[in-house]
């Protein structure tokens, strides 16, 4: 199964050179002027697009946000290490980031972090052996 997040953006421009700034790929043959498709995993693209491009998709109108408006959604993904979680984190910061809590957990490590537009995401590690537990 492929996964697209879609997202409305305040600027196509903006929003891609923060998510390429991340280490993740823009697909050039899903993009445009007003769609960006960014690459963050095997089949898992994000879909930034302008409001008016997103809104042109059917029944979204009343969905779309701002930076002010708090994500409806958390994005969460797991990463090889630690040290992963927090070199994805400090290059959000870098890029123009918010940079939200820490999670240290028995069985993870968690961080979290919010691009311009206000999207909510929350890179972890867990910790071999806990999974099952």
């Amino acid at each position: 199964m492929s996964l697209f997040v879609s997202c409305p953006v305040a600027s196509v421009e903006r929003a891609t050179a923060f998510y390429t700034a991340l280490g993740w790929t823009l697909d050039p043959r899903m993009s445009r002027d007003d769609v960006s498709c960014i690459v963050f995993g095997p089949d898992q693209y994000l879909m930034l697009s302008s409001r008016e491009a997103y809104a042109s998709v059917g029944g979204t109108e009343d969905l779309i946000g701002g930076p002010d408006t708090p994500s409806k959604v958390t994005l969460s993904f797991d990463l090889d290490s630690r040290e992963a979680v927090d070199e994805l984190v400090e290059r959000a910061r870098a890029a123009g980031g918010r940079i939200g809590d820490t999670d240290e957990n028995p069985f993870m490590y968690q961080r979290q972090f919010d691009d311009p537009d206000g999207y909510h995401w929350s890179p972890f590690w867990m910790r071999p052996g806990t999974a099952d537990a």
